[in-house]
């Protein structure tokens, strides 16, 4: 409409406004499609108002990981420490994660991809804070320190490995981890039992496989506090 003002005339523009919709942007269009120009476009202001806030995109894609990681802090069922033992601590964060990965499905491979606050952390609880937050849950709770470090390990490979591949069933690009479309179809003939079973092999059994599979770690890491 003529005579209207763009967004950020009515919004002031800010670092929280530009992840904020960086992260929609990536949610709607993908991240192969996000650029600064488009970003801004989105925001209503040229792209070279966005680097006073944001230095480039590299820190853009840095501040979405940060954005999608600080969510659980927001979430009411994640707790900061165990208040009903250390098995419901750890559910509950792992289904924080799984929350946070199912909403962002597309942006949720970042937290694997981009750079952790330090080298030997690993995704998803790749912040200083949520690491520090389940090491000292455990060992406030039982677990030796070796114990805890052991945990900490098992728990982020059985969420990142899980999660990487639920969100790849919902359209994330996890280049070779994406699974054939429909064109590859007429390469079964040569695997018969495959094309036979298929049907099963499509059911989506995610949920289910998430909360068996979690069971099943938790019931390893008992034996490892037990050991400890």
């Amino acid at each position: 409409m003529r005579g209207e003002e763009p967004p950020s005339a009515r919004v002031p523009l800010s670092r929280h406004r530009i992840v904020t919709a960086a992260l929609e942007h990536i949610d709607v269009e993908g991240l192969a499609s996000l650029t600064m120009r488009r970003l801004g476009t989105r925001l209503g202001v040229e792209a070279m108002s966005l680097y006073r806030y944001v230095p480039g995109k590299e820190e853009l894609l840095d501040a979405v990981v940060e954005t999608l990681i600080s969510d659980l802090r927001e979430d009411a069922d994640v707790l900061p420490a165990p208040q009903a033992g250390w098995q419901d601590f750890l559910q509950r964060l792992a289904h924080g994660v799984r929350r946070v990965a199912l909403t962002h499905p597309v942006a949720f491979p970042l937290v694997a991809s981009r750079p952790p606050e330090a080298p030997w952390l690993r995704p998803p609880l790749r912040s200083l804070d949520w690491v520090e937050t389940f090491l000292a849950g455990l060992t406030a709770d039982g677990f030796s320190d070796d114990g805890a470090v052991a945990a900490y390990r098992a728990f982020t490979s059985f969420l990142l490995g899980h999660l990487l591949l639920e969100v790849a069933g919902l359209g994330a690009d996890l280049g070779p981890l994406d699974v054939l479309d429909d064109g590859e179809e007429e390469s079964l003939a040569d695997h018969p039992t495959v094309a036979r079973l298929r049907p099963g092999l499509m059911e989506d059994h995610a949920s289910a496989e998430f909360e068996e599979a979690l069971e099943t770690l938790l019931d390893r890491l008992a034996l490892i506090r037990a050991a400890g």
